[in-house]
């Protein structure tokens, strides 16, 4: 069967030659546009946990997907809420450390912020980069530094950039959250950003549609916004960036994941099955694939 999206599931799968479950986990206590140091309020779109409502106990979380998978017994501990680096790097070492010396855990995902990659950090990050799998997302949204003060992102792009360097430098595989929809953003918009970001040894792009959800600013600042009408636009949009995207390049993310209690906009947003079955058979009928027209020359 041709493989249209190279997805992260197909990568672990080949380098671990099993299937890896991934484990969501609570990534930090704060951000620095959540405490002050930035802004307040944390970006619009942000959950009041720090967008990390599906984050639990790491027994908690291995619990529940053998539910799913009975037979996985191999796990990646993502750090997903708030800011995950945006700790004392001691802090940071034991939380990292206790995760990874488990049998069960071949590596772990950081979810984190550009500006907060400081210098003993990124030494962290590379001391465990040299002994076990790790990836860094950097949680950027958008290039549009005007967009980027509409969602209190608290930081441009050029932050973004020397994170990548940093990385790069290091050799540490690093990941690209971009959010398509977001408040004054046209499709041109968002396929700059895609097109930007893949300009660089990314090793993998997350991809989703601005949710409203229940607890964010978003909520108050922009009732009865929603970023895309229908599942077919959105559809439609995600497969032609997906053609714009190397071959080579991992996809983390499609859609969105908010708990249904908590999701005001799209409506139908949380229909993951449906939206990812519809842009399988979206390429299927273009005759299409990932990177059939890479934005790398």
């Amino acid at each position: 069967m041709t493989r249209r999206i190279y997805t992260i599931n197909d990568y672990l799968k080949e380098k671990f030659n099993t299937k890896i479950a991934k484990l969501s986990l609570p990534g930090g206590t704060t951000c620095p546009n959540r405490d002050g140091s930035k802004g307040t309020g944390g970006c619009i779109f942000c959950s009041e946990s720090g967008s990390g409502d599906m984050a639990g106990d790491i027994d908690e979380q291995i619990a529940l997907l053998s539910e799913k998978w009975p037979n996985v017994h191999k796990h990646l501990a993502y750090f997903q809420s708030y800011t995950s680096t945006y700790d004392p790097v001691e802090v940071l070492r034991k939380r990292f450390y206790d995760v990874l010396k488990r049998d069960d855990i071949v590596g772990i995902a950081v979810a984190t912020r550009p500006d907060c990659l400081d210098d003993d950090v990124l030494e962290l990050l590379d001391e465990i980069n040299k002994t076990h799998f790790l990836w860094v997302e950097l949680g950027l949204q958008t290039i549009n530094d005007d967009t980027a003060k509409i969602i209190n992102r608290c930081y441009d792009l050029k932050v973004y950039d020397k994170a990548v360097s940093d990385l790069t430098r290091l050799g540490i595989r690093y990941v690209t959250h971009l959010i398509l929809g977001l408040p004054g953003e046209t499709k041109q918009d968002m396929i700059s950003s895609v097109r930007y970001v893949c300009q660089n040894d990314i090793f993998g792009i997350k991809l989703h549609m601005l949710n409203t959800v229940k607890g964010s600013t978003m909520e108050t600042l922009y009732p009865g916004y929603t970023s895309f009408e229908s599942i077919d636009e959105y559809i439609t949009l995600v497969c032609d960036l997906l053609e714009i995207i190397p071959s080579d390049v991992t996809i983390h993310r499609l859609t969105g994941d908010v708990p249904r209690p908590l999701l005001i906009a799209p409506e139908w947003s949380y229909k993951k099955r449906t939206i990812l079955n519809g842009i399988q058979r979206e390429l299927k009928n273009r005759d299409s694939f990932q990177g059939i027209k890479s934005c790398r020359s």
